[in-house]
């Protein structure tokens, strides 16, 4: 299991020039994309992971022709999930390309892009994904073999007092939740920090007490949105309603709609 450093990862030189190439094709061609993952913690607190690939977030409007642009450039693409992920391969090494939430409940937009600050990769300038849409694209990632809580403990801990924080509770949305069960995380680990604003602890505090008082209806699942697999018996057996499927569904009907030709 990885461990926590500021030791930076060690990249074959395969992997580094198709690291370089990718990100000098994208500049060249003008493509909307921002760096996060491994690339962007290492931006916001120092930490790096041993990381194997590289991870380039952009609006899905703009994969099939990046796809295309690449393949023409002699890569090979790979679309691993039409809602949220592909892959650019050379050899053993591969880049993502991610145009949203696994589970399809945020979707990244040009304003990832507009927002995010400016840094190198490897030696090529790029722009590095926002604090604040590195902690929502990291609240979803709750799954028993992965969970990024540290990450965004570490994240709010070393910027979270030049953090936007209207930014971040816009970005979560309807799913409030699961950024109060970030911060009380982070309040644990870090009991004695200030940096999240009082106003943010108010409003959060304040729904989840209104939630108590005026609860959902018993239907409102929403396990299979934190892991589909350790939730599945919900589905399945107990007949629970699956909102990931239907977030899922929304994603690739807006994606087939855009398609179609203005009338």
């Amino acid at each position: 299991m990885p461990v926590s450093s500021s030791r930076p990862p060690q990249f074959t030189a395969e992997q580094e020039q198709l690291f370089r190439e990718v990100l000098e094709i994208f500049n060249a061609s003008g493509i909307p994309y921002v760096v996060s993952g491994a690339f962007a913690l290492h931006e916001h607190t120092g930490i790096w992971r041993d990381t194997k690939d590289l991870d380039l977030f952009l609006p899905d409007k703009e994969v099939p022709a990046t796809l295309d642009l690449l393949t023409r450039h002699g890569f090979r693409t790979e679309i691993c999930d039409p809602v949220w992920l592909c892959k650019v391969h050379r050899g053993d090494y591969f880049v993502d390309l991610i145009s949203g939430m696994s589970n399809a409940t945020i979707r990244v937009d040009r304003s990832w892009i507009e927002r995010a600050g400016f840094s190198q990769v490897l030696g090529v300038p790029v722009r590095i994904l926002a604090a604040e849409e590195l902690v929502a694209s990291k609240i979803f990632v709750t799954r028993r073999e992965r969970f990024d809580g540290a990450d965004i403990a570490h994240i709010i801990y070393r910027a979270g007092r030049q953090m936007n924080w209207k930014r971040v509770l816009d970005l979560v949305g309807e799913h409030w939740e699961m950024l109060l069960w970030s911060l009380m995380l982070f309040h644990y680990v870090y009991p004695d920090s200030q940096v999240v604003p009082k106003w943010v602890w108010s409003d959060l505090l304040g729904k989840f007490i209104s939630s108590l008082d005026n609860p959902p209806n018993s239907k409102h699942f929403r396990g299979s949105l934190i892991d589909d697999k350790m939730f599945a018996i919900d589905v399945r057996e107990w007949n629970l309603p699956d909102l990931l499927q239907e977030f899922r569904n929304r994603v690739e009907a807006g994606a087939e709609q855009a398609k179609k030709p203005a009338a």
